[in-house]
């Protein structure tokens, strides 16, 4: 039997995932003039990588595969792309998860760099391939997201038992 707490932490854990990735669309869409547009971080995946990493029990493939869709239609790209991506982040977390004994914030760091490195190189081959694009600008956009994933690690670090 579970004790009755654990119910309630379950609830607030659940919670602030769910306004996490609201804050995080509505940073991913608050418009920005072009200059500064391409330097922007890729919160919803970097929030996405920080649930997978530290709350898999409640983040897994499909939050991934739903995230995705989500972005897809904020972010108006073609319905699926950032879908495929997330989901091969997921999966790219989940087993590199499975190798890191303790997940100090260094380790957290490099996992999540590999996974915002996989979710662009995905979205850059799929661009390739399906609209015959490549989107040169969007490594910046990367290494921003890479310097500013401790930002996300301190802001969310409070929900993590």
């Amino acid at each position: 039997m579970a004790y009755p707490d654990s119910e309630n932490a379950t609830v607030l854990i659940i919670a602030a995932i769910i306004l996490s990735f609201v804050a995080a669309s509505s940073l991913n869409v608050y418009p920005l003039n072009p200059s500064m547009a391409t330097l922007r971080p890729m919160v919803m995946i970097m929030v996405l990588i920080f649930w997978l990493l530290f709350q898999p029990r409640y983040v897994g493939i499909f939050t991934a595969f739903t995230i995705g869709i989500i972005a897809d239609l904020l972010m108006d790209t073609h319905l699926g792309q950032q879908a495929f991506s997330a989901v091969v982040v997921a999966l790219v977390i989940k087993i590199t998860s499975i190798y890191v004994r303790q997940l100090n914030t260094l380790s957290a760091w490099l996992i999540a760099s590999l996974g915002l490195l996989v979710f662009q190189i995905s979205l850059w081959v799929l661009q390739m391939f399906i609209q015959n694009v490549f989107i040169a600008q969007s490594a910046l956009s990367l290494l921003m997201s890479i310097i500013s994933w401790p930002l996300v690690l301190l802001a969310l670090r409070k929900f993590v038992r």
